[in-house]
């Protein structure tokens, strides 16, 4: 950030350079495997074969894409610049232990001092953790979770949200295990904390691919 001068008496006040350079940010590729729609099934079956196919490889693509970036904004392991925090509730019976309202607390003590701005604070609850939060606080349901939506209400200066398909981390080691591994017993699914200030997002395009149908095959392939 530029350097501010507070009741500055000397003068030319001076230039000092500010570094901006471009971050490359690259994009995955998402790719569907083709599926094939014969003539028989368009024109026989009352279901829109080709508009239910359409909608669901779209689908498919999306939860990839949600479940690829969750992961990717997820720190790949402790720093002082973006820490990993582990939870310090009382053991659920599997050897984890349970988020409490203190480790909530504790995130936010580390964004403080990070000085990272309150309004671009953002917060993405595992559902086990979620969960935790539940069953601890006999009050968390009735402050925290509008029951008609079934959404996280913000609090403490993040903008609540929850996700089902949050990374895995190593508890020992704080490292993220790589997008796509199987988790062993002793990892945990994390919450993730994250700053728009210091996140990027690079949406690319989606395309449709269709095959015509052949003379002896007699279907339509499409993909994503």
């Amino acid at each position: 950030l530029p350097e501010v001068l507070i009741n500055n008496t000397t003068y030319p006040i001076g230039v000092a350079d500010l570094a901006i350079t471009d971050i490359p940010v690259s994009l995955d590729k998402f790719q569907t495997k083709a599926t094939p729609i014969t003539d028989d099934e368009l024109y026989a079956s009352s279901v829109k074969k080709m508009e239910l196919v359409k909608d669901r490889h779209g689908k498919s693509i999306m939860i990839s894409l949600v479940k690829k970036s969750i992961h990717s904004l997820a720190p790949s392991g402790n720093t002082a610049k973006m820490p990993v925090l582990t939870t310090t509730g009382a053991d659920d019976g599997t050897g984890r232990k349970r988020l409490t309202f203190d480790d909530i607390l504790r995130l936010k003590t580390q964004a403080d001092e990070l000085e990272i701005d309150e309004t671009s604070r953002r917060l993405v609850l595992c559902s086990v953790h979620v969960n935790d939060l539940i069953a601890a606080h006999k009050d968390f349901k009735a402050l925290y979770y509008n029951r008609t939506s079934g959404k996280l209400l913000n609090m403490l200066s993040f903008e609540m949200f929850d996700y089902v398909a949050n990374p895995y981390y190593n508890p020992t080691t704080k490292n993220k295990l790589a997008f796509g591994a199987i988790p062993a017993a002793t990892d945990r699914k994390a919450s993730v904390f994250l700053s728009l200030d210091r996140a990027a997002e690079a949406m690319g395009w989606t395309k449709m691919y269709v095959d015509l149908p052949t003379t002896q095959d007699q279907r339509t392939l499409v993909n994503f």
